[in-house]
């Protein structure tokens, strides 16, 4: 055989070879388009109205939009475009309707429809589209904060319905699809793996989150999260980002819990939840190693509250729970998923650790307080939220702390969060006694006092750090 020959058969023979990797490969990449064909007719596009105040409107008569701010000229536009002109009302002033647009999937013909909380919230009026382009007035049958999971009801029969699967059998980096409204455009269709399952967010202690990298972005909340087999498996709720936009972390609810929240709203209107009464924290390697335990891992038990079920059931300051019901605590925050998920009244069995030595505990459960101050696994009963507007979680001085700092009051900060708190070096452990001139003596009249707060003036506050004083000013921005 001549040399050029040998060079053409070599050359297709890697040609082959090229073409049959491709073509494995090809075969090993799911196919979605019998999945969205069949899913796409349950999944609905939401949009809400809601009248604002007359200081809410610029000058010029168009909405002013904060959060479009860091979108793309293109997005910008298309929301601009795309919000609805309001007439003023005669001797009203300036009036117009605030619209915004999330999605949402039916889960049964006679049109009860899921979606996250904060898609409606605050709706005066719910709009559900269908795939057809029809469009249906929907009634809020109730809605759970706690978990961002709301229930709608529209009228009718007959209606394309999704399929319910179980979030628990979900493994990490199988495939997964989303349909949804990202930006308005409806039923965009968006796939990728689940990267982790059990994840924690900040100020959400009673859902499990499946995280995933689905492109995900506003107007997907409230979306179905399907598995390959066509089963919704979560529902879209969260993304992280500094952009505004998708960065590859995205956060579902599971349908165990969406499920769970939807039929005791459609029984009672609202949601019960397991409350243990403890706070916990963290168990790092050093603790580990304080208390005995062979590796870090559990939940640290740094208060019993008085009269909760912990304390009724034996639990003690110092104890490691290590698991409940069988069920392992692998990190602190997995108790407040697992006791927040009991009915009030069930009977459970702690394993814990208790001086080096391991002991098993039977108590009853409690139920959640219906103000949210005490948590299952979290917080103490003088955690108080400050709306975000300090962006700071704060929890009462015991009395042995008003002793040790020789204090008549105070609220100590549990957690900075995003906001003027961070801006202004506020940390974890700092002691706020004084707040615009006015004396903090509770968590409660912490947060009234930040609700109230002035806008653009100078606000004082007086702060406590490893036992020195000082006071530091901020402005609050509108």
């Amino acid at each position: 055989m001549s040399m050029p020959s040998l060079k053409l058969c070599f050359s297709s023979l890697f040609a082959v070879l090229l073409w049959g990797q491709a073509v494995a490969a090809q075969a090993q990449l799911p196919d979605f388009t019998e999945l969205v064909e069949e899913a796409s007719p349950a999944v609905v596009n939401i949009s809400t109205r809601q009248k604002l105040p007359e200081r809410m409107v610029s000058g010029s008569g168009q909405l002013d939009i904060p959060d479009l701010e860091g979108l793309p000229p293109m997005f910008r536009e298309f929301f601009e475009r795309n919000i609805p002109q309001v007439p003023r009302a005669p001797g009203n002033g300036r009036q117009r309707e605030a619209q915004s647009l999330g999605s949402g999937f039916i889960i049964s013909a006679d049109g009860y429809v899921l979606t996250n909380n904060h898609v409606i919230a605050d709706a005066d009026e719910i709009i559900v589209r269908l795939s057809d382009r029809s469009e249906l007035k929907a009634k809020l049958v109730g809605t759970d904060p706690r978990s961002d999971v709301a229930l709608l009801k529209v009228e009718g029969k007959g209606l394309p319905t999704v399929k319910l699967g179980k979030s628990e059998d979900l493994k990490v980096g199988e495939w997964v699809l989303a349909i949804g409204s990202p930006f308005g455009f409806d039923h965009s269709v968006t796939a990728g793996i689940v990267s982790a399952k059990g994840r924690s967010l900040p100020n959400e202690s009673y859902v499990p989150f499946i995280q995933t990298d689905v492109a995900i972005n506003p107007g997907n909340s409230g979306g179905p999260l399907f598995n390959l087999e066509g089963e919704v498996v979560g529902i879209n709720s969260q993304i992280f980002t500094r952009s505004g936009g998708f960065m590859g972390l995205s956060f579902a609810i599971p349908m165990s819990v969406a499920m769970d929240v939807a039929d005791q709203l459609k029984a009672s209107g609202k949601v019960s939840r397991g409350w243990l009464g403890v706070v916990i924290q963290e168990v790092n390697k050093d603790l580990a190693e304080s208390f005995g335990l062979d590796k870090p891992a559990g939940a640290l038990v740094a208060q019993v509250l008085e009269g909760g079920p912990a304390a009724k059931g034996g639990l003690q300051v110092g104890d490691v729970i290590l698991s409940l019901n069988g069920q392992p605590i692998v990190m602190s925050a997995d108790l407040p998923h697992l006791v927040g998920g009991l009915k009030p009244g069930s009977e459970v069995e702690l394993d814990v650790v208790r001086e080096g030595t391991r002991k098993k505990l039977q108590l009853t459960i409690g139920a959640l307080p219906e103000d949210g101050a005490e948590l299952a696994g979290g917080e103490s009963p003088g955690v108080e939220r400050s709306s975000n507007r300090l962006g700071v979680t704060v929890s009462e001085l015991t009395d042995e702390q008003k002793k040790a700092l020789d204090l008549p009051g105070g609220v100590v900060i549990k957690e900075v969060l995003e906001g003027p708190a961070a801006l202004i070096g506020l940390r974890p452990g700092d002691v706020i006694t004084h707040l615009n001139n006015q004396a903090i003596d509770s968590a409660k009249t912490f947060a009234q006092v930040a609700q109230s707060l002035p806008l653009n003036r100078s606000v004082s506050m007086r702060v406590l750090r490893q036992g020195r004083a000082s006071f530091i000013t901020f402005k609050l921005a509108e």
